[in-house]
C-alpha cells in the first residue's frame, strides 16, 4: 500500500469517527419523550428509601466513580426544590447493576421523568441540559394539572 492510500483511509476514519462523536454528542443530555406507557417504576419496585413525587420524580441512575452524575444530582435536585410535589430519587447502578439491564441503561447518568402515576414519560442520556429538563418537567406537570382540573 502507498503512502497516498494510507492517507486516505486515515482520513476516511477520522472523518467516520468525527460524524459518528458529532451525532452521539447532539443525543446526550437531549430529553427524549417517550410516547408508550408501557413503563411503569415505583420506589417500591427500586427498593428506594426514597418516595416518589405526588406530580412527578426525577429518577436518576448513577455509578459510583461517574463524574457527571455528581453535577447531574446538584442539578436535578435543584429542579425537584423548585416545584411542589416533585422528588429527586438517584439509584446507584454499581449496587443493583440488575436494573441496567432491566431498563436498558447503557452510560450514567440516565434519568427517567416519571409522572405522578409512575410511567415513564422521558429518558434523559448522559447529563440533562437543565432549561429542556425544566421545559419537559413543567409540561408534564401542567398535562397532570389539566387532566386533574
Amino acid at each position: 500500500m502507498n503512502g497516498l492510500a494510507s492517507l486516505a483511509i486515515v482520513l476516511g476514519l477520522v472523518a467516520v469517527s468525527t460524524v459518528i462523536g458529532l451525532l452521539w454528542r447532539s443525543r446526550t443530555g437531549r430529553v427524549l419523550e417517550r410516547t408508550d406507557a408501557h413503563t411503569v417504576v415505583t420506589a417500591e419496585g427500586l427498593d428506594s428509601p426514597h418516595p416518589f413525587g405526588a406530580a412527578a420524580t426525577l429518577l436518576q441512575f448513577s455509578t459510583e466513580f461517574c463524574a457527571p452524575c455528581r453535577s447531574t444530582a446538584v442539578v436535578l435536585g435543584e429542579l425537584s426544590a423548585e416545584r411542589d410535589g416533585v422528588a429527586h430519587v438517584e439509584i446507584d447502578l454499581t449496587a443493583r447493576p440488575e436494573l441496567a439491564r432491566e431498563y436498558n441503561i447503557l452510560q450514567t447518568p440516565t434519568t427517567f421523568l416519571v409522572d405522578g402515576s409512575g410511567v415513564v414519560r422521558a429518558r434523559i442520556g448522559g447529563a440533562p441540559r437543565r432549561e429542556d429538563l425544566r421545559a419537559a418537567l413543567d409540561d408534564l406537570i401542567g398535562r397532570a394539572h389539566a387532566t386533574t382540573a
